[in-house]
């Protein structure tokens, strides 16, 4: 009996304890609705990076011949793409930014179009007729592959006069890139595609005529700046103009709509480095577009409302870091003058950075940022 009664007492003790814990701590079902509950800020803006052939290796290479720092540090959530095309386990450039652009695996080659080949409407042409700014700044030609992915509809992404008459069509308020040749001294017409951009308003204007480091962006609604006749230099040969193109280019576009604005920024010679088997290519030009993403980050910290996501579209060259070596002196591999199949860091900043943590697909990234720009 007297057992019995202590077993009670027991229980009885065991349960008037383990209520007071519960009572001093939120339950997990209370926790999450505190956490719905709380009021993320709104993303007005984006500002979307691309890193053409940035694996991890290659920001990790930028990184230990930069004191073992980037900006990209800064990033609050990272995630993980699978880049692969819809017809080959390795993309390029063309497919690996059509699945940003329109949310579809795509064929290597493909711009702004389904494996099928049928045309959809990419997020910037989206934005654009909803109102927002939208804007590309790179440092290939603007008709490159990764630009071209974000307003021309063609399957050849070497077609670059016909992607040049696409630009032409299209609403964009800013283009920053090299090209010129394809707009005013074409091979398949006569057409000046620069006389046709003046008819629609674009203030059209190039490296001949403006210092873009030292030009003021004029007060007008469409901006076009012509880095180059063709390809622009390789920042170790004197090419300066991203950093400062990226900073200005984000103050013209937020001047421009109170509904908000896309940028899309492209460090589009790392890969070309990752060709060229050429590894100070290669760290010349992330540091270069690190600049870049640093111009996004102030901004993007300072306003609150901006989203900033990196990515690449795919690694270039299977670089590596190789024994042997210390910080500041690094020995370097590769395994092709081509693309690999690794997998490719997403980075985010700013509000819901945290919702490209994981691992997805690359098509997952157009729609993360347009659900986020959607959301009221």
């Amino acid at each position: 009996m007297r057992y019995f009664i202590f077993t009670i007492i027991l229980l009885f003790a065991s349960c008037s304890t383990s209520k007071l814990v519960n009572d001093n701590q939120p339950s997990v079902s209370n926790a999450n609705t505190v956490s719905k509950n709380v009021k993320e800020p709104k993303v007005k803006n984006i500002i979307f990076m691309i890193g053409d052939g940035m694996g991890l290796s290659q920001v990790t290479a930028g990184m230990f011949m930069n004191g073992n720092q980037l900006e990209l540090e800064r990033c609050t959530s990272i995630g993980i793409q699978k880049p692969y095309a819809a017809d080959d386990l390795i993309t390029d450039s063309a497919a690996g930014a059509t699945a940003f652009s329109i949310g579809r695996k795509t064929n290597n080659g493909y711009l702004g179009l389904d494996a099928l080949g049928v045309s959809h409407t990419t997020i910037m042409e989206d934005l654009s007729k909803r109102g927002m700014a939208t804007g590309l700044i790179v440092t290939s030609t603007i008709v490159h592959a990764t630009p071209a992915a974000y307003f021309a509809h063609q399957k050849d992404r070497d077609n670059y006069e016909d992607i040049a008459m696409d630009l032409v069509n299209s609403d964009f308020n800013l283009f920053i890139g090299g090209g010129k040749k394809y707009f005013d001294r074409r091979t398949k017409d006569t057409l000046n595609l620069i006389t046709q951009l003046k008819s629609r308003d674009y203030y059209v204007t190039d490296y001949f005529a403006n210092d873009l480091n030292e030009m003021i962006f004029p007060k007008v609604k469409k901006f076009c700046y012509f880095t180059a006749d063709g390809d622009p230099l390789p920042v170790s040969m004197g090419r300066t103009y991203l950093p400062i193109a990226t900073m200005k280019g984000i103050q013209f576009l937020n001047e421009l709509s109170n509904k908000g604005f896309f940028l899309m920024v492209e460090g589009s010679q790392i890969d070309w480095g990752g060709h060229e088997n050429d590894a100070n290519y290669i760290i010349t030009e992330v540091l270069d577009f690190d600049k870049a993403i640093k111009a996004a980050f102030d901004f993007a910290e300072k306003d609150q409302h901006t989203l900033v996501v990196i990515t690449a579209d795919h690694e270039t060259g299977g670089f590596a870091i190789n024994s042997g070596k210390k910080f500041g002196d690094l020995k370097t591999g590769f395994t092709t003058k081509k693309h690999s199949a690794d997998l490719i860091p997403v980075y985010a900043f700013g509000p819901g950075a945290e919702q490209f943590s994981g691992i997805y697909e690359n098509t997952e990234i157009y729609f993360k940022m347009k659900k986020l720009m959607e959301r009221e």
